[in-house]
């Protein structure tokens, strides 16, 4: 069983910048963060696999970058130019599969998630 322990959320102004981090206890493929409004659905923000492929979802494209160390087994997710609409819980996910994509059931490993909140 693989746990996912997420840290950096907080508070910024509009403009500011965040890094959220993940430490997985275990080897995985593809580690993901994901991020939920309240009152929406939870939506895939970016992956990176174990050999460095990654993706990142158009709305924060060019202002969100994922990296990794693989030595010790960390995700990164940096924010930066973060906007109000950016505000949720962002939740950190893994997966041993063979197929990394940003659709929340294709992970099955989830971290318990780090509030981001943005002011205008």
């Amino acid at each position: 069983q693989v746990q996912l322990v997420e840290s950096g959320g907080g508070s910024v102004q509009t403009g500011g910048s965040l890094r959220l981090s993940c430490a997985s206890s275990g080897y995985t493929n593809c580690m993901a963060w994901f991020r939920q409004a309240p009152g929406k659905e939870r939506e895939g923000v970016a992956y990176i696999t174990k050999v460095g492929t990654a993706r990142v979802t158009d709305s924060v494209k060019g202002r969100f970058i994922i990296s990794q160390d693989n030595a010790e087994n960390t995700v990164y997710l940096q924010m930066n130019s973060l906007k109000p609409e950016d505000t949720a819980m962002y939740y950190c996910a893994a997966t041993s599969g063979a197929i990394c994509q940003l659709l929340a059931d294709r992970f099955d490993y989830w971290g318990q998630g780090t509030q981001v909140t943005v002011s205008s």
